[in-house]
């Protein structure tokens, strides 16, 4: 007599061996090091979005201290983790020839990978709205005159001179800039080019000339 009870046994037996083959190529992983060149526009948040790398691993990795603040020609390195492609999609074909005994299994191991997933977007996505972008907005040439005269600190100090454009005290009183606040001092240093220069590409101008604007 044909025992439907003992060909379902192994009938789930076999669909749960296949469900956890699945399971296990996805899990497979592999490192590389992205070493990426700062582009004009380019914030720590973009390159984090792109390549999946949170912004403070990035800043640790490249030792920035000010994490609103990056180099157009600036060199990062970072280290970045991805799943085998094959290995994917074996285990996609896995799950679906295995559905019918391993649904509530595999909706569970999607859901949990989707909400890692959520979680680093969402991450990603509320550094980048309260986090200044200022820099992304400056033109090449007002970040190199930032970059050659402090670096992009804003305490930096040479005698009378202070903050991002190393203004004088002089400079200062006029313009502003006396705070460590990045955006005082960055409106600042921007008056300052405006009303002397006219542009910052002016400034660069005198600067590689001169030495100084």
């Amino acid at each position: 007599m044909f025992n439907i009870k003992k060909t379902l046994t192994i009938a789930a037996g076999v669909a749960g061996a296949l469900a956890f083959g699945g399971a296990h190529a996805s899990a497979d992983t592999t490192t590389s090091t992205s070493d990426y060149v700062v582009q004009s526009g380019d914030t720590l948040n973009k390159i984090s979005a792109k390549y999946n790398v949170s912004v403070s691993t990035i800043a640790a990795q490249n030792n920035i201290s000010n994490v609103n603040w990056i180099v157009v020609g600036q060199h990062l390195s970072f280290a970045t983790t991805g799943t085998s492609t094959t290995q994917a999609s074996s285990a996609t074909t896995d799950t679906t020839s295995t559905q019918a005994s391993t649904s509530t299994t595999a909706a569970a191991t999607d859901t949990t990978s989707t909400q890692a997933s959520t979680s680093t977007t969402a991450a990603t996505t509320s550094t980048t709205s309260s986090t200044s972008t200022t820099s992304s907005t400056n033109s090449d040439a007002l970040n190199t005159l930032i970059a050659r005269e402090s670096g992009g600190n804003v305490n930096a100090t040479n005698g009378q001179y202070y903050g991002l454009g190393q203004l004088s005290a002089q400079a200062r009183a006029i313009y502003g800039g006396n705070s460590a606040d990045y955006n005082d001092q960055l409106n600042a240093m921007k008056a300052y080019i405006a009303a002397r220069y006219g542009t910052a590409e002016n400034a660069l101008a005198h600067s590689n000339a001169t030495g100084w604007y």
